[in-house]
């Protein structure tokens, strides 16, 4: 006598030994969210007012859809629990309220990641948090970093471009002098800003640089050397912004502000992606040519 179960595929018997109990996961989902919205609150309103992270709204976007991507392999798991999950849940709310006792924005923005993972642990197991591992990683992205570390990077990077733009201008026959980050020249004085430091480029080209590896090269090592490409593609490519900003105003001194100003800081984040495509392109050509070029193994008899 055959049953129902014995009529089944074999592919739907195994989903079905491995069915998701979706009622914890929702639950602790909705908890965490709703603990957590004054913080979320504050971290939308971030994005909207400040140029420097509003890639923020395309990052959870962005991450959900890659963990969309990989359901068939999360519904294929064995979840077990981690009760441990239930340590990293506390580490959170304990970060999560020293931060807000100290007014520390990134001590309880980043704090909701930890529970994030926690529930993840706590509803799924290591196996879960294994497989969504990539889309977590870009989570962090969303969040600004530390003024006191934001405030370390731009500076140096506000001297190396102004420095970058005093020679390129200088070479090209524009007359310039510069003092610290401010640059002048025959028509006005331009201050290299903490915007054209470069760090807004390299904070959204990384968050870039992470998510097209991972659509168009499924090699691990290639993200890492694309992410670490941003770094000097950001900087040169705002240095090259700001050497173009000293010409425009050399020719009419109202397209060193406002719309044009603005317009050609897209057009350098334009560019500074294609350089990125174009290396990842270079690198392909170069596997190709070394693959060509080494010679087959042969086994001996």
């Amino acid at each position: 006598m055959t049953t129902v179960a014995d009529k089944l595929p074999e592919h739907s018997q195994a989903a079905s030994s491995h069915a998701v109990s979706w009622t914890p996961i929702l639950w602790f989902g909705a908890l965490l969210i709703a603990g957590s919205f004054p913080i979320l609150k504050n971290l939308v309103h971030n994005w909207a007012t400040d140029e420097d992270v509003g890639h923020g709204f395309f990052v959870p976007v962005v991450a959900a859809f890659i963990a969309w991507k990989k359901r068939d392999e999360i519904l294929a798991l064995d979840l077990k629990p981690a009760w441990w999950g239930i340590g990293i849940m506390l580490w959170g709310l304990a970060q999560g309220y020293i931060g807000t006792l100290g007014a520390e924005l990134f001590l309880q923005r980043t704090s909701v990641l930890i529970l994030l993972v926690g529930v993840l642990l706590l509803t799924g197991g290591t196996a879960l948090v294994r497989v969504l591992a990539f889309p977590l990683l870009l989570l962090p992205f969303m969040i600004p970093i530390p003024e006191v570390v934001y405030n370390q990077i731009t500076f140096p990077l506000q001297l190396f471009a102004s420095w970058v733009a005093e020679n390129t201008l200088y070479l090209l026959g524009y007359p310039v002098l510069r003092d610290g980050n401010i640059l002048e020249l025959a028509s006005q004085k331009l201050s290299v800003a903490e915007a054209c430091s470069g760090i807004r480029s390299l904070l959204s080209l990384s968050f870039l640089s992470l998510v097209y590896a991972y659509f168009f090269d499924r090699r691990v090592w290639m993200r890492w050397v694309l992410l670490c490409a941003t770094l000097p593609i950001a900087i040169l490519a705002n240095a090259g912004r700001v050497t173009i900003t000293g010409i425009l105003s050399e020719i009419n001194p109202e397209l060193a502000h406002g719309f044009f100003h603005e317009l050609e800081g897209w057009v350098i984040f334009v560019i500074a992606g294609v350089l990125l495509i174009g290396l990842h392109g270079v690198i392909l050509g170069a596997l190709r040519v070394f693959s060509k070029n080494t010679p087959p193994e042969t086994s001996i008899v």
